[in-house]
């Protein structure tokens, strides 16, 4: 890009206005001056009113006077000296003055609404002070359009001028010249042929520095850059509440022939470059703000600094110091970056997008609670990396893509620091890397980090695979219980009546295995509905029925990842109670569809599911006896054996993590007792209250499960304690209703809950 050269842009040019304002005499005795009426605030009232018709085309106003141009009202230039007021309202200004703005203020005030200021031979409007002075002028545009055959407006040291929804165009040259004086604009718009502002020193020994302030504004240079400062000067651009700067080159700020620039971005997003050139010095500022662009120092300085939520997308090219604070982000667009400082308080540094990897050189890290956004890949043993060639302080993150794909077994090296002072961490303390998760670990006395394999854990998405396949079985088991659980106390009426019954539950389960890593609570809430009628046939003491249901299980897989199983089934069953011996026996069998979800909340964030669907069945097979001791006083031993197995599945995460399911079973042996008494209610009725206990054991030690073609075992395998305490009541003769709570410990399941209700009606 071609460099503008402060030289190109003559001051005499720039100076022509003020020099005329300081040889008003000379111009009063012009053809143009003859023709032009001059309101003088020492003559008569000191004030003139310009209607449309008025005749004259041109005016002046000088020593305090008020000019006023009202509607419709239309006049060619207009000139304001010595504290004059000008007031334009719903007129227009058409100049063919070769030397002089169409309206030109000098130390005076305008106030300019619903107007059209044209000049076809010069600048549009001129907002200056005396040489010599430093009183200057004040010109405040609303809803008006200012176009300059040259510049659209000028305003010089000590003046101010105000845009409110107004646009100043100038159709050859700048659209703004501030030449150490200030312009606010507000919802408006300045376009300039060439350059959409130049910003420079009034004259080699004024020290005014110019300052422009956007609101809501849009600035566009036709030709070159949004904004150009062009002398030794230090500028000052505030850009806030949505606006923007667009340059036909590409620049939206260049800073040339020695021109600085304080510069700050205030909820704005903003598109295009920044050059600072030799001997010029920028400080930029982003809060609450966006640009994606490059900054290029080409022999002046440069720093920059992005603060709440803030992001800069681009290349930052001999950048002296970057600071990035309160989750503020650079986004790196080039492969490998050189920065003389980086302060990190907070923020954010991402290596690129994905695709390629980068590198960041830094000379010196400073800051705390940092965090470098970066990719890897294992199986290439390549990804990005930050070094750190002099000092280095503070704590910092490292945020690495997560991934199902297993990578390989070798360390990856990721950062290095020349004096190992800083320290670096992972973000949640670990990667996710296909079948496990890995954490970062330090060598050579924390000079360099590497991601190290030994490390390895099981990763979410592997914990959720596993967590699946073993949850199968105590869902099918959870559904099922024993008789008394599902039917209640069957004896109220002799059991040998037909009926309609209902149940209700919910378990909790706390599942952990030391040999995987595999760890989750399940929470299962159900219902089942059933039917059953005496069978007449063998003995008269047989009890046939059938069933069905449906249960959830909701399944917590520590680090915010979730799963589901949703269960439905069918399933029927035979009962035997004798009523002399109080033997009995029940036997169920079960069909069940299950559906299958997974949640994961991987190491960077992000989220990964799936899903599949496996057909279960289940059996139990229950004997005991139930005896009556004095009072109504009972004591029932039982024994069961209850199997479950499920169809074998296959699966992929959304991640690319594969898993797949060999069929899986479960045999569970339960020797138990339970004791409680008859009450018999003044109503009638019998209120049965009682304790259990039983001790279970899991046979099962083989239930493989293939993770990337990773194999684990989901053994859960041993014995457990349950105790329990339920009631069971006769409302009626035909209405019986029951309760119970249960408990149970064991070395890899734990129950710390289970709650059951059930409803029978005897017909």
């Amino acid at each position: 890009m071609k460099s503008i050269n402060p030289h190109h842009f003559r001051y005499s040019r720039l100076f022509t206005t003020i020099k005329l304002m300081a040889v008003g005499p000379l111009y009063l005795l012009s053809e143009h001056a003859l023709s032009a009426v001059t309101v003088d605030g020492n003559v008569g009232t000191g004030q003139l009113d310009v209607y449309p018709g008025s005749g004259a085309l041109a005016y002046i106003a000088q020593n305090n006077a008020a000019l006023n141009i009202h509607d419709n009202a239309i006049v060619q230039e207009i000139q304001a000296t010595n504290g004059s007021t000008l007031t334009i309202k719903s007129a227009t200004v058409t100049s063919t003055h070769r030397f002089q703005a169409a309206v030109a203020l000098s130390e005076s005030n305008a106030t300019i609404t619903d107007a059209s200021v044209t000049s076809y031979t010069s600048g549009g409007l001129n907002v200056a002070h005396q040489p010599g002075t430093t009183i200057g002028s004040h010109a405040q545009v609303s809803r008006s359009e200012i176009t300059g055959a040259t510049y659209g407006a000028n305003v010089t040291s000590h003046s101010l001028l105000e845009l409110n929804d107004s646009k100043v165009t100038g159709s050859s040259q700048q659209g703004l010249r501030l030449l150490g004086g200030a312009a606010i604009a507000r919802n408006s718009e300045i376009t300039g042929a060439t350059t959409g502002v130049v910003m420079a020193r009034e004259s080699s020994t004024a020290i005014e520095s110019p300052h422009l302030t956007l609101d809501g504004s849009r600035v566009e240079g036709l030709g070159g850059p949004a904004i150009s400062v062009l002398s030794p000067i230090m500028a000052e651009i505030d850009v806030t509440n949505g606006s923007s700067l667009s340059g036909k080159n590409g620049n939206m700020l260049e800073l040339s022939g020695g021109g600085s620039a304080n510069m700050r971005v205030n909820n704005s997003a903003l598109d295009g470059n920044i050059q600072v050139g030799k001997d010029s010095a920028l400080d930029l500022n982003l809060d609450v703000a966006f640009m994606n662009g490059d900054i290029v120092n080409s022999g002046g300085s440069a720093n920059v600094g992005l603060n709440n939520g803030s992001v800069l997308t681009g290349r930052l090219d001999n950048v002296d110091k970057l600071s990035v604070n309160s989750d503020a982000t650079w986004v790196m667009v080039d492969g490998q970056q050189a920065l003389n400082a980086l302060s990190m308080n907070g923020g954010n540094v991402k290596f690129g997008e994905s695709g390629a990897f980068y590198k960041l050189d830094v000379a010196n890290l400073s800051g705390t609670g940092g965090t470098f956004i970066m990719k890897a890949d294992f199986g290439s043993l390549t990804g990005d990396f930050l070094n750190v060639t002099g000092t280095s302080t503070g704590h910092h993150q490292l945020l690495l893509a997560a991934t199902g794909a297993d990578p390989l077994n070798e360390r990856l090296h990721m950062v290095h620091t020349a004096d190992g002072v800083a320290n670096f961490s992972l973000v949640g303390g670990r990667v996710d890397r296909g079948t496990y998760s890995y954490d970062l670990t330090a060598d050579n006395q924390n000079h360099d980090w590497y991601l190290d394999p030994d490390s390895k854990v099981i990763s979410p998405s592997t914990n959720s695979v596993l967590a699946l396949f073993n949850a199968a079985p105590s869902v099918l088991l959870g559904e099922m219980t024993n008789l008394r659980t599902r039917m209640g106390e069957l004896r109220f009426n002799g059991g040998q009546t037909a009926g309609l019954w209902t149940r209700a539950y919910g378990n909790k389960y706390e599942v952990s295995n030391d040999k995987t890593g595999l760890g989750y609570n399940q929470s299962q809430r159900g219902f089942t509905l059933g039917a059953d009628a005496p069978l007449e046939a063998g003995d008269g003491q047989w009890l046939i029925g059938a069933m069905a249901g449906h249960s959830q299980s909701d399944l917590d897989l520590n680090l915010g990842s979730k799963a589901t199983i949703n269960s439905y089934y069918v399933g029927g069953y035979a009962t035997w109670l004798d009523s002399e011996s109080g033997f009995y026996f029940d036997g169920a069998l079960k069909f069940n569809r299950l559906h299958n979800e997974s949640n994961v909340a991987m190491s960077d964030g992000k989220k990964s599911k799936g899903n599949y669907t496996q057909n279960a069945m289940g059996a139990s097979a229950e004997f005991g006896r139930h005896i009556t001791l004095d009072d109504g006083y009972f004591v029932e031993p039982y024994g069961q054996l209850a199997a479950v197995i499920t169809q074998a599945q296959s699966y992929t995460l959304d991640n690319g993590l594969e898993a797949k399911g060999d069929r899986s079973s479960s045999v569970i042996g339960e020797l138990g007792v339970t004791a409680g008494n008859n009450i018999q209610l003044d109503s009638g009725g019998v209120l049965q209250p009682y304790l259990k206990a039983a001790v279970a054991h899991e046979f099962d030690q083989s239930n493989k499960v293939f993770v990337n073609d990773n194999s684990f075992n989901n053994d859960l395998s041993g014995s457990r304690l349950k105790l329990g305490a339920g009631v069971a009541m006769s409302v009626s003769q035909n209405l019986s209703m029951h309760a119970d709570l249960e408990r149970s410990v064991g070395k890899n399941i734990k129950q710390p809950l289970g709650v059951n209700v059930g409803l029978r009606y005897a017909f």
